[in-house]
């Protein structure tokens, strides 16, 4: 992959001349520092122009290249090889873990790559998000000689290549970062034609992936027709269809190249098609047209008929700033020629989507080793300078002790009282102790006003947000800020949510008897109610009663027995918090959001519950003060959820109640029917019947057919706190009845616990 760089000359060697951009980035933006576009002495695909000829040509604009542009021996080169030869495939991987990807990505290459894999050079990149399940790479390749070729003509004029990339990716570089209007969707794609003096390369561009085509058809057919219609050599037929729009034989000229316009056109239209079949619901929204070809006059409005889509030559480049010594003008003559070297540019500065780098590894090691060089001979001057430094300061320490003996027997003095000093304080620590303890007994209220929060915070980290469901993080940015609109992009029925309306604790001494007491939780119209708290008054009467009796020693002959029963029934105690969580949530499973089957060993699919019990995990520090306390068990554990159903009720809080028909659900304002809309969205989340086109319940066998919206939930759980202070030992008589009948044993009551949260100083919320 390619490193970024500070600045960067980007070169294509074309057939018709050497284009150049030297880029950098300046405040953040690529800009425009320097460009060069030399015409070769002659067109090297032209006819009668032998491979010798061919090279001697390309190194006399190189060293023309090199003469004007004054290359630094810091700065990065890159170069585009042509399409010929070249390969272009994405595929998507099977799900594996990431450290497997590499070797799986070679597999693939071996498989795709239609040539020996020793005889080409290929890289490849990840085009997904790298946390995404499924994994969509790259794969790109060219055949050695035809890198090997291109790097020959500049290491004949020393010059020193980074990068190598193929000249379709490069473009595709240049219209995804200058052109980002045109990819809304990967259903819509853009066409870009690099019509140059042999080829023509067509490069099918998407959001997320590239295809390319070379057309064997470029600037030097239509010259070829000009040659044979009006029998000239090739030099004097490229002159004439230069010169074409001034000449009187304009319209000759024209008939002559009329059936390479045809070609060219059908060429593209059949590859269009082409991507068309296998991609049937992409659609092509415009063709871009860059090259030496486009200058060609009636050619774009002739490709535009024939294809029937826009046809835009740029004549600017939107997101590329103009450097303070660069003639705007002059680079905008030549703006149709740099797409190539532009896109090249952007990659090795590290603004590009494709960064694959085709550079033999061979030659990227060397340049490895040789960056290096410099850092090796520093860090031996480094080590030679502190040896040197190391050698002074010893003789120099050497002198200065000598020099400092009175200075040593002041400081000797000096520690001799100071031990003295020390000695008093301790004297003063011992005396002290009275004063501590009055201050320790007058903080300890405040111990543990702490806990609280940390159990809330620990509750509230284990919802649905950007860090648990990443592939969601817009729903959430969006609901913190409140942006309606964006919310409502999502389907309701998608969205992870779950909104807590209620959320109670209580502390207790001993979680496996605390139970599960009455919440404030409300049905609409059907309260929730039990008989707990008449049952606790009792209980606290007659341990108020048995309490008495045991003053004035009514245990009687039960006591050895009741000694007995309370050392083979002690066990250990865990202290902690009795919580209830009320809430709802718009997402169409909810069970799968709270509690996934079979999701414990994939951290992606866990739900509140799944991350309940690894709250340690949750944590950044790894150790959370809460654990949850017997999962399994129905005693300690409970989780019950239903539709939000305003015929059975709902909890309170869940949703707002509206008779207001006419802004969400006109269709129910004559059936009278309550509705409970989102807060913020204004949505529908109870359960509604269907209607047919006459505004009356559908019916399905008999019974009407309702659509089911949010699901509101009641979550009963216990935590153990980690930490817990140890609470105080009850009176013996206090956990003891006599009665006429069998003694009876009871757990404690909510008035017990809050009683026993009153002795620790501990809030309830």
């Amino acid at each position: 992959m390619a490193l970024p760089s500070d600045t960067v000359w980007a070169i294509d060697l074309g057939n018709n001349s050497l284009k150049a951009l030297h880029l950098a980035v300046v405040g953040g933006v690529a800009q425009v520092i320097g460009f060069d576009n030399i015409q070769h002495g002659k067109i090297l695909s032209g006819s009668g122009i032998k491979a010798a000829e061919r090279d001697e040509l390309t190194a006399l604009s190189l060293r023309q290249f090199v003469q004007r542009s004054e290359l630094g021996e810091d700065e990065e080169i890159i170069i585009s090889v042509p399409s010929q030869n070249s390969f272009a495939r994405f595929v998507n991987l099977p799900p594996v873990e990431q450290k497997r990807i590499p070797e799986i990505v070679r597999f693939e290459a071996v498989q795709q790559i239609p040539f020996d894999i020793n005889d080409v050079q290929w890289d490849w990149q990840l085009m997904t998000e790298s946390d995404t399940p499924e994994k969509k790479v790259g794969i790109f390749a060219i055949k050695n000689e035809v890198v090997n070729s291109a790097l020959e003509h500049f290491s004949r004029e020393e010059l020193q290549v980074s990068y190598v990339q193929m000249a379709p990716m490069a473009l595709y570089n240049y219209l995804l970062y200058d052109r980002p209007d045109l990819f809304g969707s990967d259903n819509r794609a853009v066409v870009i034609l690099n019509i140059g003096a042999e080829n023509t390369d067509l490069v099918v561009c998407t959001k997320s992936t590239v295809w390319q085509r070379c057309i064997l058809i470029g600037g030097n057919a239509f010259t070829k027709a000009i040659a044979e219609a009006f029998k000239l050599n090739f030099e004097k037929a490229e002159k004439l269809k230069r010169t074409s729009p001034m000449s009187k034989y304009a319209r000759q000229i024209f008939q002559a190249m009329r059936p390479v316009f045809t070609d060219l056109a059908s060429e593209v239209q059949r590859s269009l098609g082409f991507y068309t079949s296998a991609n049937a619901n992409t659609k092509f929204s415009q063709v871009i047209a860059v090259g030496g070809g486009t200058k060609l006059r009636g050619l774009l409005k002739y490709l535009q008929q024939t294809l029937q889509i826009p046809v835009e030559r740029p004549d600017a480049f939107k997101r590329l700033a103009m450097g303070p010594a660069v003639s705007a003008a002059k680079f905008h003559e030549n703006v149709c020629d740099f797409g190539v070297v532009y896109g090249l540019a952007l990659q090795a500065l590290g603004l590009a989507r494709i960064e694959s780098n085709l550079l033999p590894r061979s030659i990227a090691r060397s340049m490895a080793w040789a960056s290096k060089r410099r850092y090796f001979i520093a860090a031996a001057c480094l080590v030679l300078v502190v040896s040197l430094l190391c050698l002074a300061r010893t003789a120099l320490d050497k002198v200065s002790y000598a020099k400092n003996s009175p200075i040593r027997q002041e400081i000797g003095h000096i520690v001799s009282q100071a031990t003295d000093v020390s000695r008093n304080i301790k004297e003063l620590e011992t005396e002290s102790s009275t004063y501590k303890e009055k201050i320790e007994k007058a903080s300890k209220p405040f111990e543990y006003r702490e806990v609280v929060p940390h159990l809330h915070e620990a509750v509230m980290s284990v919802l649905p947000n950007a860090k648990n469901n990443p592939e969601q993080k817009v729903l959430y940015e969006a609901f913190a800020k409140g942006d309606v609109e964006a919310i409502v992009q999502i389907p309701r029925k998608e969205r992870k949510q779950v909104f807590i309306t209620e959320m109670s604790a209580y502390f207790s001494d001993n979680l496996a008897k605390a139970k599960f007491g009455v919440t404030a939780t409300m049905r609409r119209g059907s309260p929730i109610q039990t008989g707990e708290d008449q049952m606790d008054e009792e209980y606290m009467a007659m341990m108020e009663e048995s309490a008495m009796m045991g003053e004035r020693g009514a245990q009687g002959t039960y006591a050895p027995w009741l000694a007995g029963q309370g050392a083979a029934k002690k066990e250990e105690k865990k202290s902690g918090f009795v919580v209830t969580i009320v809430g709802y949530s718009p997402y169409k499973n909810i069970g799968e959001l709270l509690d996934p089957a079979g999701a414990e060993g994939q951290p992606s699919r866990w739900g509140l519950v799944t991350r309940l019990l690894h709250l340690d995990e949750m944590v950044a520090d790894g150790n959370s003060p809460f654990k949850l306390y017997e999962r399994t068990d129905v005693n300690h554990f409970d989780l019950h959820y239903e539709p939000v159903d305003l015929e059975i009720g709902v909890p309170a809080g869940v949703g707002v109640l509206d008779v207001r028909f006419a802004a969400k659900a006109p269709e129910l304002a004559t059936t009278g029917t309550r509705i409970l809309l989102d807060p913020m969205t204004k949505e529908v989340i109870n359960k509604l019947a269907v209607l047919d086109q006459y505004g009356q319940p559908k019916l399905d066998r008999g019974q009407p057919v309702y659509e089911v919206n949010d699901h509101w939930f009641v979550l009963n759980a216990k935590f153990v706190w980690k930490e817990a202070p140890k609470p105080p030992e009850p009176p013996a008589s206090a956990t003891v009845l006599r009665a006429q009948g069998p003694l009876i044993q009871r757990a404690p009551s909510t008035t017990t616990e809050k009683s026993k949260r009153k002795s620790l100083d501990i809030p309830e919320f």
